[in-house]
């Protein structure tokens, strides 16, 4: 991978250790909305995908279950309840207490490449809003020459962020590397022919990531730092 110059990681289950909290605050939002509490394992699932499509693949509302409003269709409501089930979210995730930790050695890696001239990108589900809290919090803004937000592009795993990422620094797919823990971060990268490297410490499991044709699948912060 000597041609590679630019390296776009995922946030959540890549670089963060916030998996558990999402699954917590999906959690918390569906019993503020009063609808069934998914499983822990439903919910890693969607985790990586804009909010909006995870809500709806996570809460498929029925057409026929309307407000009673007389409004006529039943995704008007829809639409309400997942705008209803998005901002519950947000405000558990605001508040809640459980821990949201880097994985140890993410840092010592994100300066380590960059140090040596490779460029940092971020492609995430999160928000811009959410994107721009944490990496203030972790003090790994400087480290990154761009990033992408759900709320920017078309969510994962249609590669439309990586493809704004690469047009905004002059790059070709073969001169970047997708890096992260999900499907639907493989599948993106694979979209476009861009060199991916799966990590085995997130959401899915070393054989789901390895659908996807990636370069490498990695389980410690270690080996991916020797990768490049």
């Amino acid at each position: 991978m000597q041609d590679i110059r630019l390296a776009i990681f995922d946030w959540d289950g890549t670089l963060m250790d916030s998996v558990g909290r999402i699954v917590a605050c999906v959690q918390g939002a569906a019993r503020d909305c009063e609808l069934a509490v998914p499983a822990p394992a439903q919910i890693r699932q969607i985790i990586g995908l804009s909010l909006d499509v995870a809500m709806s693949r996570l809460f498929p509302l029925s057409s026929g279950s309307g407000s009673g409003s007389g409004s006529g269709s039943g995704s008007a409501f829809d639409e309400r309840q997942i705008a209803a089930l998005i901002d519950r979210y947000r405000h558990h995730y605001l508040h809640d207490a459980t821990p949201s930790p880097l994985f140890a050695g993410a840092g010592e890696l994100l300066h380590d490449w960059r140090s040596r001239g490779l460029q940092l990108a971020v492609a995430t589900g999160k928000s811009r809003r959410g994107l721009d809290r944490v990496l203030d919090e972790t003090g790994l803004r400087p480290l990154f020459v761009t990033s992408r937000g759900a709320d920017e592009a078309r969510s994962k795993p249609d590669p439309q962020m990586l493809e704004q990422i690469l047009d905004e620094l002059g790059l070709s797919t073969r001169q970047a590397v997708m890096i992260g823990d999900s499907v639907h971060d493989m599948a993106m990268a694979e979209a476009i022919a861009m060199p991916r490297i799966g990590v085995t410490w997130g959401v899915d499991s070393r054989d789901a990531l390895r659908r996807h044709g990636p370069v490498a699948v990695v389980d410690s912060m270690a080996a991916l730092r020797g990768l490049l």
